[in-house]
């Protein structure tokens, strides 16, 4: 299995990525194939000791930074990193790509170079938040703002795709992100949705709160890309927030201190349950092709199991089983 990684994408790029690549070749079966300006990466790659033959660097003149247009940039900048990525993708050089670089422009070069699934008209980003139980799918966190109901009809099947193969759960259960859980309550084109899913052969249940997408309640929420990506950007804010109080008070005398050394393990374990870099990336879910999208703050960690999900994106051959759904959804 091949995967384009891309070598100048991410705030601490290109150092936290090369470290990730380095660790996820030595883990998994995997040919990784850095794309980037190629001395940076090679200079990086040299400070690993006995770094596995299995990386390899691909050139790519330029990037595109956070500030910059998508759109604008993938149209001028034909060799950005993510650019010759997709290019290395829809040449069949590669069978996955992995990025923490600019999401726009993630989604704008795979859209335009690797095209949609046949039957999906937009691309969306999934990404799972934890619950008590099995984690909740959130789609879309921002790969299209401009949604219609047919939209997030297709976004819940997508996820309900995903969940199976990837989660092993069968017939998860799927609800649309909404104000109240009454049927007359929302936009007008989330009651077209509502009606849509009513119909169709998914398990959905209806409309759910934003409150359920941490209760375990709700396997799959779909939404569009504005919505969630504020949920997501506003989830990240209150586990920060939270740690850093709960931290403060825990320093504020001798009692709290020996109290927070007893339950260290427990704290451990609860930090690497939210942590967003074990789960490493979130999938881009309807592009004729493999991507994995990271944080942008990503370290070596979040790129190394972003490298994860995207072999098992490929092993279990996602993308077939949605076209399998489409056509039987449409029958």
């Amino acid at each position: 299995m091949r995967i384009a990684v891309d070598g100048m994408g991410g705030d601490n790029a290109p150092q936290a990525i090369v470290a990730g690549a380095v660790d996820a070749a030595r883990a998994f079966d995997c040919r990784i194939v850095l794309v980037g300006d190629q001395n940076l990466l090679r200079s990086e790659l040299e400070k690993h000791r006995a770094a596995p033959k299995s990386i390899s660097v691909h050139h790519a003149g330029s990037f595109v930074r956070m500030d910059e247009s998508a759109a604008i940039s993938i149209r001028k900048k034909k060799d950005a990193s993510i650019s010759v990525c997709a290019d290395l993708a829809k040449e069949g050089v590669v069978d996955a790509i992995v990025t923490a670089g600019h999401t726009g422009a993630a989604v704008v070069a795979t859209t335009l170079k690797l095209r949609l699934l046949e039957g999906i008209e937009r691309p969306g980003i999934g990404i799972l938040f934890p619950t008590m139980g099995t984690p909740t799918f959130l789609i879309d966190v921002g790969a299209n703002i401009d949604t219609k109901p047919i939209h997030l009809y297709q976004y819940a099947m997508m996820g309900d795709v995903y969940f199976r193969y990837i989660l092993r759960k069968n017939r998860p259960s799927i609800g649309i992100l909404n104000i109240g859980e009454e049927e007359t309550k929302g936009t007008e084109y989330i009651k077209e949705a509502h009606q849509l899913l009513n119909k169709s052969r998914l398990h959905f249940i209806g409309n759910v709160e934003g409150r359920d997408i941490f209760n375990g309640s709700v396997d799959i929420v779909v939404c569009d890309g504005f919505v969630g990506n504020v949920v997501l950007k506003v989830s990240e804010s209150i586990a920060d927030v939270i740690g850093r109080m709960l931290k403060a008070q825990l320093k504020k005398n001798v009692m709290t201190m020996a109290g927070a050394l007893l339950a260290k393990p427990a704290f451990d374990a609860l930090r690497k349950e939210v942590d967003y870099a074990e789960y490493g990336g979130a999938p881009l879910l309807g592009i004729s092709g493999n991507c994995i999208i990271s944080h942008g703050s990503a370290g070596p960690r979040a790129i190394k199991n972003a490298i994860r999900v995207a072999t098992e994106f490929v092993q279990y051959e996602i993308n077939q089983h949605i076209l399998e759904a489409m056509r039987n959804n449409a029958d």
